[in-house]
């Protein structure tokens, strides 16, 4: 009764490293599908290679400081509250230990204890390590275990980066007139593997998940494309 059930701990544990693995596929779809956005676009303009692999270096540079910028300020602000409600919590236990202890009773209580056991399990939890006992079963927090920004930043500019060299090397290493065509298929193909893994970490339907991300994916490649085209007929693009 003191402490986690050690299978509930490997759940938990599991559970981080599921949601790690889905975050990571989606930083790496966003890669693929915004520098192959990109490139096709360029693409669509003018066959420079030099124009290409500037565009797909400056995207993939740009997005993956910005995924790894946006990750850093959301984990960020989640570990400061997550430090403030830990302090607000000792300080509780601190001034007012007698109600802290009713409300560990009281919630273990309506998990389907009874008021005698409940009272005992809050009784033994506290004198072993009150903090971490209100913390997980109030706020499903572990005080040594907290999110780390830094470790969120660089998964996500890895995953951005990984998955945005993959049309960067499609768009440049056939010839000027395979170009669009074989990134398009490295892109969609690379779309429906990354759609179908993230369904299956988040046990969603994985037809479902694969025809939104290729559908998407296929349209803003479309969109680009012409748009480049058209600016490159027009002349706006030398």
């Amino acid at each position: 009764m003191s402490g986690p059930h050690p299978g509930e701990a490997h759940s938990e544990s599991l559970g981080q490293r599921l949601n790690w693995l889905r975050a990571g596929v989606l930083g790496a779809n966003d890669g693929i599908v915004s520098t192959a956005a990109l490139v096709v676009g360029v693409a669509g303009a003018t066959t420079s290679s030099a124009a290409l692999l500037t565009a797909g270096l400056a995207g993939l540079v740009g997005g993956a400081i910005s995924m790894a910028l946006g990750e850093y300020v959301s984990v960020s602000s989640q570990r400061d509250t997550e430090r403030a409600l830990i302090q607000k919590e000792r300080l509780e236990l601190e001034t007012m230990p007698d109600e802290e202890l009713a409300e560990l009773a009281d919630i273990y209580r309506r998990r389907g204890l009874s008021d005698d056991t409940a009272r005992r399990v809050a009784e033994e939890l506290t004198a072993h390590d009150a903090l971490s006992a209100h913390l997980d079963a109030e706020l499903k927090i572990d005080a040594d275990d907290l999110v780390n920004p830094w470790h969120a930043a660089i998964s996500s500019a890895i995953s951005f980066t990984l998955g945005a060299l993959l049309p960067l090397l499609a768009i440049l290493l056939p010839p000027p007139q395979l170009r669009v065509g074989v990134t398009v298929v490295a892109v969609l193909a690379a779309l429906a593997l990354t759609g179908s893994l993230a369904a299956h970490l988040g046990g969603a339907p994985k037809r479902r998940a694969v025809t939104r991300l290729v559908v998407g994916g296929a349209l803003a490649l479309a969109v680009t494309w012409l748009i480049g085209t058209l600016l490159g007929t027009s002349g706006v693009v030398g």
